[in-house]
């Protein structure tokens, strides 16, 4: 809990939503229907639910990070990862595109991205830089691909991570625990949602509350 406060106590936070879409999640999306285990999701979406409720409750500002897709992003190297060249997920406009059992409110923001890391070629530095923000509370799916690229690069940018282990899913559990391995060890800490929660319910009345 000690790492958590220092992370938490008097900075301001952003809890990040990475990739929580159709594509990624739902079992009739992309990434299930390539033949990926997407069961993972659906048992972390309670906590996220849990986390986002509690960030709007103390003002903590919420970033969707959404992919999107189509032939004026899709560079070759970037269509190189498929084995015939052609990029199923998330294409621009589409219901694969489209968020999954989670919905923003009008005072969250939403950022398109094109690439894993959620600060390639996005407007993602430039919010976080106006809200003044320190630390970020990263959460979403893939946890050893969109989630870790954005925390690694969140970490090199100055900010400080706090990955949540129970609001990440894989599509697998060692992919998940060897990222949650990976970011407590070198690019921040894991907690879970609970001890979050609690602690903004237990500092609610003695840290600065950021509104948006």
């Amino acid at each position: 809990m000690e790492k958590l406060k220092m992370n938490l106590e008097g900075k301001n936070t952003a809890l990040i939503v990475v990739d929580v879409q159709n594509d990624y999640c739902h079992p009739d999306g992309a990434i299930a229907k390539s033949g990926n285990d997407v069961s993972s999701v659906k048992k972390m979406m309670p906590n996220l639910c849990n986390l986002l409720d509690a960030a709007r409750e103390h003002s903590v500002p919420i970033i969707f990070l959404q992919t999107n897709h189509d032939k004026t992003t899709d560079s070759e190297v970037w269509l190189s990862r498929f084995p015939d060249g052609v990029n199923p997920i998330c294409k621009t406009g589409s219901w694969g595109a489209e968020f999954y059992e989670v919905e923003p409110q009008s005072i969250d923001i939403i950022v398109k991205k094109h690439r894993y890391s959620g600060f390639i070629h996005t407007m993602l530095e430039s919010i976080l830089r106006t809200l003044k923000i320190e630390t970020l509370i990263i959460t979403g799916v893939s946890t050893n691909l969109c989630v870790e690229s954005t925390a690694r690069d969140g970490f090199m940018l100055d900010y400080r991570i706090v990955l949540m282990n129970d609001a990440c899913a894989a599509f697998s559990k060692e992919e998940h625990e060897m990222t949650l391995k990976t970011v407590d060890t070198y690019f921040g800490m894991v907690a879970d949602t609970e001890q979050v929660v609690s602690f903004w319910r237990m500092n609610a009345t003695k840290s600065p509350q950021f509104v948006t």
